[in-house]
């Protein structure tokens, strides 16, 4: 191998050191929702800001950032979601679509029950460019008729999108929130994310939800 290889090797490993802990903290958009999906015909709008708490161990700040998504109701039992969530020197860009597996109307199970797919991109000035497929399972259960009550198990199978880089991680978040009723179109949503691993970091965010019907 050649010395001028040898150079680029090293540096290519120096740069994956350094950069791959920066991209795995960032949780791109947080889950903020309830099993049910977005009623058919309607538009939803979701501003939330998030807050990643970094690892001292791995000498890491916390991160702060903002996700915006906009989502609509296909039908009854599927809607589609897609946005952007910014943090300082990196981007996500993503689309994910939601199947309500189990649905409660009538309340008479004791939980409604969801299933999410999605894909997203990364992009940062600092860090190496990412892509990831996500899937969650959600569940959520109404306590009153303003409030629901939700939890979710959040895992995003990441790898870098850099040309001659094999390198991947999983983050697995267990997802604990609240939705609260407002008004007949608004929203507030807020949930603690729950590192499971440790390619995972804790978050907690909060936002709003408005509805276009």
């Amino acid at each position: 191998m050649s010395s001028c290889r040898i150079l680029r090797t090293c540096s290519l490993l120096m740069v994956m050191a350094m950069a791959v802990p920066a991209v795995a903290r960032a949780q791109d958009f947080g889950l903020l929702e309830s099993a049910e999906t977005i009623d058919r015909g309607t538009f939803k709008l979701r501003v939330n800001p998030m807050l990643i708490f970094g690892r001292e161990d791995q000498g890491q700040d916390d991160q702060g950032g903002v996700a915006a998504l906009v989502g609509y109701g296909v039908t009854d039992r599927f809607d589609l979601e897609g946005g952007v969530a910014l943090y300082d020197g990196f981007t996500f860009v993503g689309l994910n679509g939601e199947y309500w597996l189990v649905r409660d109307p009538a309340r008479e199970r004791a939980f409604d029950i969801s299933a999410v797919a999605g894909v997203h991109l990364g992009r940062g000035s600092d860090v190496l460019d990412t892509r990831g497929f996500d899937l969650t399972l959600l569940a959520s259960k109404r306590v009153t008729e303003r409030l629901e009550v939700f939890g979710g198990l959040d895992i995003a199978f990441e790898s870098i999108a850099e040309a001659n880089i094999d390198e991947s991680f999983t983050p697995v978040h267990l997802v604990p929130g609240v939705e609260y009723r407002v008004a007949e179109d608004l929203d507030l949503v807020g949930e603690v994310g729950i590192a499971l691993n440790d390619e995972a970091r804790h978050y907690i965010s909060g936002g709003i939800a408005y509805y276009f019907r």
